[in-house]
């Protein structure tokens, strides 16, 4: 099953790498040209090494010649390296940019019911450090993977070309390095695994104090969260290390075998050497040079390859992480024949809705409700009861388990979902602000607001006087916690992003609970009366 579940990602990346064919062409042709400068510089040295082994037989003037061309040769193929590495970088980040887009698209339409179940410090550690992990592996792959694979082949043809019964020892005695590393490889993906994991249970795990830090100190949670903290880090670093160990074993096996195979090409090179000392075609001493130089570089890639095919496990198994994110199944989008929803006076009516997050759990059943146009209703009861619930069942966050909601006389499941949260205004007892200016903050909902309507909307909100009294009024950058503003203070911003949107049905969850008592009335009335 996790053979099948590799593949399947494997066959996944290699698809949106696909997109980018005509950048991969081109870096194979200069990997081939890159290899093949590289090999011909062996050949070169070989000849310059005959050019000087005999006593007093030096030709200079051919050994000068092959310096120029070595160095000619040299240069070319770094400018062609250069290349290569440019075109990977570009083809590895832009797979990881489309990742991270369609990862973060698809969290804009997921169900809320996926982004209650599961933790954000997770979802957040897949788009954005497993991202990084599958970057590494793509680029190592592009980098070492086509010049590695090149470099086999056209150093067996060189190989060849010298001498085809020391090429057959190498081409025997190489494939070990690559049995090891399979071998290997197939035991470190889960270990990669389970190490991607324990990094987003850590991310989690950090995102949630820093989130909480006010109340961790409160309670004086500090050193247990540092317990709990402890603990997955010490999980996280054995899991580390096995992984890191365990695929560190490609590393020693291969260059063993390298050992091995250089170590009887020397040995059968030396004595060719000998036997064929004075027969017609000599095998040479710049001949065996030369020899010894490519059986190195065809050992070479097998090493490469072997630490690609480790490192690429610990991409997979962080690209499956990310697939998860993009193959979750969405929302149920809007019916073909959905409307929208316009002129909008206020009727809202619950007709014996039941609901409930878990089919064995029941929570609200044959709940009944109808507000007239101008009406104020309050829903009261114990915690827990799905005072909220009721509020994602209106926005159409969750969909009702039976009975129907209707909004102007229609069910709001025949409406789209944008013109119906158009609709409403909403302002919850936890506040949300985006990074940047209190500006940018109040006119989310409308961009297209003038000054008057964003100050008239401040001042009926009783936020335009603090916000006067801002460095920068109302160009003062915020994070998205808000800063130095008060948990009043930000309510009150979001209730003046909902005045100046002016819908036509609000919604407040316990809005105004940060606020004093004398401005609470005020707001009250204001959003009673503003228009």
């Amino acid at each position: 099953m996790k053979e099948k579940a590799k593949k399947g990602t494997l066959v996944k990346v290699l698809l949106r790498v696909k997109r980018y064919a005509p950048l991969i062409v081109l870096s194979v042709v200069l990997a081939a040209l890159t290899v093949a400068l590289t090999l011909y510089v062996p050949i070169l040295v070989g000849r310059a090494i005959d050019l000087i082994v005999g006593e007093g037989e030096v030709d200079f003037e051919g050994v000068f010649g092959v310096l120029l061309t070595i160095a000619v040769t040299v240069g070319a193929t770094a400018v062609m390296q250069w290349l290569m590495s440019t075109i990977n970088n570009r083809i590895t980040f832009r797979v990881v940019c489309d990742l991270r887009n369609d990862a973060f698209s698809q969290l804009q339409i997921l169900p809320l019911s996926y982004i209650d179940s599961h933790p954000h410090g997770d979802t957040v550690s897949r788009i954005i450090s497993d991202a990084d992990q599958l970057a590494d592996g793509l680029l190592l792959g592009f980098t070492q993977l086509f010049t590695g694979v090149v470099t086999i082949l056209g150093t067996l043809c060189f190989m060849l070309f010298i001498s085809w019964k020391i090429t057959i020892v190498v081409v025997v005695l190489t494939p070990l390095s690559m049995f090891a590393a399979r071998f290997i490889a197939r035991k470190s993906y889960s270990m990669f695994r389970e190490q991607s994991e324990t990094r987003a249970e850590q991310t989690s795990l950090i995102d949630e104090m820093i989130g909480n830090q006010k109340t961790v100190q409160a309670f004086s949670y500090e050193d247990r969260a540092k317990e709990r903290f402890d603990e997955v880090n010490e999980r996280l670093e054995k899991c580390s290390t096995r992984a890191m160990f365990f695929s560190s074993l490609v590393n020693p096996i291969t260059r063993f075998i390298n050992s091995l195979i250089y170590a009887s090409v020397g040995l059968t090179g030396a004595l060719m050497c000998i036997s064929t000392s004075g027969a017609a075609q000599p095998f040479t001493v710049g001949f065996l040079v030369s020899f010894l130089s490519y059986a190195n570089q065809f050992a070479k890639p097998f090493n490469e390859i072997s630490g690609v095919v480790t490192e690429f496990q610990n991409a997979l198994a962080c690209a499956s992480r990310i697939f998860e994110i993009i193959e979750e199944e969405p929302q149920e989008p809007d019916a073909g024949d959905a409307v929208r929803l316009d002129n909008v006076s206020g009727t809202v009516e619950l007709k014996d809705v039941e609901f409930s997050y878990s089919p064995d759990v029941p929570l609200i059943r044959g709940f009944d409700l109808k507000v007239e146009p101008g009406q104020r209703v309050a829903i009261v009861g114990p915690t827990g009861c799905g005072k909220t619930t009721v509020i994602n069942l209106l926005m159409r966050f969750y969909d009702v388990c039976g009975g129907e909601i209707c909004v102007e006389g229609r069910d709001i499941r025949t409406v789209t979902r944008s013109s119906l949260r158009r609709s409403y205004g909403m302002v919850l007892q936890d506040t949300w602000l985006k990074s940047g200016t209190i500006r940018e903050n109040l006119l989310l909902g409308r961009p297209d607001a003038t000054e008057e309507e964003m100050i008239a909307a401040s001042k009926a909100s009783f936020a335009h006087s603090f916000i006067k009294r801002l460095s920068n009024g109302y160009d003062t950058v915020i994070s998205d916690d808000g800063g130095s503003l008060s948990h009043g203070q930000k309510q009150l911003l979001c209730i003046a992003r909902v005045m100046l949107c002016n819908p036509s049905i609000l919604i407040l969850d316990e809005a105004t609970s940060s606020i004093d008592t004398r401005t609470e009335l005020k707001v009250q009335q204001a959003c009673s009366s503003f228009s």
